[in-house]
């Protein structure tokens, strides 16, 4: 049956979100997710790299041995990841001080070897691209979001190049929320949540099909 290249990009945004349902690529998640500016530029980097070797893989899955599938992802998964170290070495240097480590670590995120592996290796380019892009997409809002919530309760505003809002914290911040354990309190809350919610939704569209 042929799948549906709108399905494979929407479904990284809730049925298979990274951060919130297969619950991978936690390393970066945690460690970045200080601000919203650093949570963006992860984000756009995984999107990149991701995109880029969903395509690859799925290119030359027809002649790509299945023994020697492991090393080969790692190749189409570390050169996007050299071609973003070194623009963000020219362009960005402060933000690639900032992310540090975690660029070159992209070549082992689980959600790059796992789209390899699980789908691209299996399905056409097209729906390799559509599921690099939704579940990149979907990461980079989760990045966002939980950068978002931390920046705020931690300095009590959110600062986007020179822009800062509130101009004025209003409130007494709580510089735990800018610590591992506080990243762990956020994560753990959004996760909570988000599985509320579909469990509501999953008994509603039960007790309407009975």
């Amino acid at each position: 049956m042929k799948r549906s290249v709108f399905y494979d990009f929407t479904k990284g945004f809730i049925e298979e979100n990274p951060t919130f349902r297969l619950v991978i690529g936690m390393c970066p998640t945690l460690a970045v997710t200080t601000s919203v500016v650093n949570g963006f530029w992860m984000g756009l980097s995984v999107i990149f790299v991701l995109v880029f070797a969903n395509v690859f893989v799925s290119l030359l899955r027809k002649v790509t041995p299945d023994e020697i599938r492991l090393p080969v992802f790692v190749i189409l998964i570390a050169t996007p990841v050299v071609i973003v170290e070194l623009v963000m070495k020219a362009y960005l240097p402060a933000m690639y001080e900032i992310l540090g480590i975690f660029v070159p670590l992209i070549v082992v995120n689980c959600i790059i070897i796992a789209r390899a592996e699980a789908f691209a290796f299996k399905q056409p380019v097209l729906n390799s691209l559509a599921d690099g892009l939704g579940i990149g997409a979907g990461y980079t809002l989760n990045l966002i979001l939980i950068s978002g919530i931390r920046e705020f309760l931690g300095t009590g505003q959110i600062t986007i190049g020179s822009f800062r809002f509130p101009a004025t914290p209003f409130f007494e911040p709580a510089a735990v929320m800018l610590t591992p354990p506080g990243g762990f309190i956020c994560l753990g809350l959004l996760m909570a949540i988000l599985n509320v919610l579909l469990a509501r939704r999953e008994r509603k569209t039960k007790a309407q099909a009975v």
